[in-house]
C-alpha cells in the first residue's frame, strides 16, 4: 500500500491532490463540540502544503438525505481548519459544482480548499456502481487526470463509497498517515497482542456490535461488557433490568455466547439505576440482581468499576470501544470515567476504539497521551477486528 512518504517523492508542488478526510464532527447549532478529527487530518494536510501541493479536501458530516442541507454544512469545519492551519480555508458551495470548480480553480501552491459535504450528493453513498463512478468522474475531473488521491478519512474506509473507494480506482491512490497508522495498530491487534489481551465493548446495543463479539472471544482472555447492552446480557443471565435498555430479540443468542463463553465474559456486578433518562433523574445504586421494576440502568457501579480496573490492571493489551453509561449526563459519566483511568493506568498497550469512547476522553478531560492510540473510526475499527474487507483499504492495495 503506496503511503504519503511515496507521494511525497515524487514531488507534489503545483499539482492538486485530492484528500477524503473524516471531519464528521458532532455540532451544537455551529459550534464543534469536539474538534478531535478535525485535528487529526492535520499532519496529512500540512506535509502536502508544505510540499507545495494544491490541496482538495472532501468529507462528509452528519447523514443529510442526498440533498444540500444547511444544518449539514462544512462550514464551521472550514472555519476550525483554517485557525488550526492558520491559513484560510476556501469552502465551495457545492461538491462537484460550479462553486467547486471556481474555488479549486484559484487554487494556488500550498493552498487548501474544502468541498461541501460529499453526502449533499446522493450518488456518494448510492448502491449503484455507476452512480458512484459517475461522482467519481466528476471528482477526478475537478483536480485534473494527474492528481493525486490520498484517503485519510480512517472512519469512512468500511464504506464503499464514490469519494472513498471509486475514486481510488481513478487517481494513484496513497494512505494519508492516519489511515497507515490505523491500519498498522489494527494489524498489532489481530496478530499476535500481548498477553493478557483484554476487550471492554460498550455502546447501547448487542446487536450493533455481535459479530465482533463473536469474531473476538476466540482471541481474547477477557471481554468487559458495559454501556446499554450489558442489561441484554443481564437478561440472559435471568435477571429482571427494570426498564434498562434491553433487546428481547438478542437475548436468546447472548445466552449462547454466555453458554459457550462465559468464563471469558465480564459483566457489572452493579449499576446506577435512574427513575427516568434525565440528567437530573433520581438515582441509586443498586446490584444487577436488584434493579428496581419501573428503574432503569444508566451506568456501571462502583463494585463493576473496581471489578473491571482490577482486569485492565493485570492487561498488556487493551481495546475499548463504548462508553460504559451515559456519560453526557454528569451522574452516569463515573463508570466511563473509571474505566478509562484503569486504562490509563495500566502499563497495556491501549487502543481506544474511535466514536463515543474517543468523545469520551476528551469530554471528560482524560488525558489522551494516556492511551497509546486514540482511533477516529469505530465502526471501522470494529470492522477490522471482526475480520471484514475495508473496501477503502482494499482498494489502496489492490484488491478493489
Amino acid at each position: 500500500m503506496k503511503n504519503l512518504d511515496d507521494l511525497l517523492s515524487e514531488g507534489v508542488r503545483g499539482r492538486c491532490v485530492l484528500v477524503r478526510a473524516d471531519l464528521n464532527v458532532p455540532l451544537d447549532g455551529e459550534t464543534i463540540t469536539d474538534d478531535g478529527r478535525v485535528r487529526a487530518s492535520l499532519p496529512t494536510v500540512r506535509k502536502l502544503t508544505t510540499a507545495g501541493a494544491r490541496v482538495v479536501v472532501t468529507a462528509h458530516l452528519g447523514r443529510p438525505k442526498g440533498a444540500p442541507d444547511p444544518q449539514f454544512s462544512l462550514a464551521p469545519v472550514a472555519r476550525r481548519l483554517g485557525e488550526l492551519l492558520d491559513t484560510e480555508v476556501a469552502l465551495a458551495g457545492d461538491v462537484v459544482g460550479p462553486s467547486a470548480r471556481s474555488v479549486v480553480g484559484e487554487l494556488s501552491e500550498g493552498s487548501v480548499a474544502l468541498l461541501e459535504n460529499v453526502r449533499f450528493d446522493p450518488r456518494e453513498t448510492s448502491k449503484d456502481d455507476a452512480e458512484r463512478r459517475a461522482l467519481a468522474d466528476e471528482l477526478v475531473a475537478l483536480v485534473g487526470d494527474d492528481a493525486a488521491f490520498v484517503s485519510d478519512g480512517f472512519g469512512v474506509v468500511h464504506r464503499k463509497q464514490a469519494s472513498v473507494y471509486d475514486v481510488a480506482q481513478r487517481l494513484d491512490g496513497f494512505a494519508g498517515g492516519l489511515v497507515l497508522s490505523e491500519v498498522d495498530v489494527l494489524r498489532t491487534l489481530t496478530g499476535d497482542p500481548e498477553r493478557p489481551y483484554v476487550v471492554v465493548l460498550g455502546g447501547s446495543k448487542v446487536s450493533d456490535k455481535f459479530g465482533v463479539i463473536q469474531a473476538l472471544l476466540p482471541k481474547v482472555d477477557k471481554l468487559v461488557i458495559g454501556g446499554g447492552m450489558a442489561y441484554t446480557f443481564l437478561a440472559a443471565r435471568g435477571y429482571d433490568v427494570g426498564d434498562s435498555l434491553l433487546q428481547h430479540d438478542q437475548i436468546e443468542a447472548t445466552r449462547r455466547l454466555l453458554d459457550e463463553h462465559g468464563g471469558k465474559l465480564v459483566l457489572p456486578v452493579d449499576v446506577v439505576a435512574a427513575d427516568r433518562f434525565a440528567a437530573d433523574a433520581e438515582t441509586r445504586v443498586v446490584s444487577t440482581e436488584a434493579i428496581p421494576a419501573g428503574w432503569q440502568g444508566l451506568d456501571i457501579g462502583p463494585r463493576s468499576v473496581e471489578l473491571f480496573a482490577e482486569i485492565l490492571g493485570g492487561a498488556r493489551t487493551v481495546f475499548w470501544n463504548g462508553p460504559a453509561g451515559v456519560f453526557e449526563f454528569a451522574a452516569f459519566a463515573e463508570g466511563t470515567r473509571g474505566v478509562a483511568r484503569a486504562i490509563v493506568d495500566s502499563d497495556a498497550f491501549s487502543v481506544v476504539g474511535g466514536g463515543d469512547s474517543a468523545a469520551a476522553v476528551r469530554a471528560l478531560g482524560l488525558p489522551e497521551d494516556g492511551f497509546s492510540h486514540i482511533s477516529t473510526g469505530g465502526g471501522a475499527s470494529l470492522e477490522f477486528l471482526e475480520g471484514a474487507e475495508l473496501p477503502g483499504v482494499a482498494v489502496l492495495e489492490g484488491k478493489g
